[in-house]
């Protein structure tokens, strides 16, 4: 038999409040992992075969795609460190292999690579926001194990200038 997951839903119009949440849900005890976020517009589509025009519509659908919630900290890091961690591979990869030049030369392009995919993950994140905000504002849904979590996330969601906060059962 399914067992009933719940989880809070709530709805922010900027990403200072939501971070804002997160970050008080974190501190009083949840989980990052309890977090999620809706997906992209084109991963929603695909998944469920039709867009949307309201988060509204999307909200309590259990179907639809999620993405990990990643505080701008995490975007950040992920978005600059690739390129540094790569020309580091290379150098090290290659300095003894074929001397100074060849490391240099592998170290640049790790570099290169590293921005190439820290800009489209900066991209990823931008579009993904300017959709949602545009439909109605940035989803974010949060796990809750017992009634306590339930009150307390529900809470701080309502704190944090969320809309359309309420707990939801997903069949897991």
């Amino acid at each position: 038999m399914p067992q009933a997951i719940k989880e809070a839903v709530a709805v922010f119009d900027t990403t200072e409040t939501l971070e804002a949440a997160v970050f008080e849900l974190e501190t009083r005890g949840f989980d990052r992992a309890a977090f999620s976020l809706l997906a992209s517009e084109a991963a929603v589509t695909q998944k469920l075969g039709h867009g949307y025009d309201l988060i509204k519509q999307v909200e309590d659908n259990p179907d639809v795609p999620r993405e990990t919630f990643f505080s701008r900290v995490s975007q950040l890091e992920a978005e600059f460190l690739p390129a540094p961690g790569l020309a580091a591979i290379g150098m090290l990869m290659l300095f003894g292999v074929g001397g100074a030049l060849p490391a240099i030369i592998a170290a640049g392009g790790g570099a290169l690579i590293g921005a190439g995919l820290g800009r489209l993950i900066h991209q990823h994140n931008v579009t993904r926001i300017k959709e949602q905000l545009a439909r109605g504002g940035l989803l974010l849904w949060v796990n809750v194990r017992n009634a306590e979590e339930e009150a307390k996330a529900l809470e701080i969601l309502r704190t944090h200038s969320a809309h359309d906060v309420h707990i939801h059962d997903v069949t897991g």
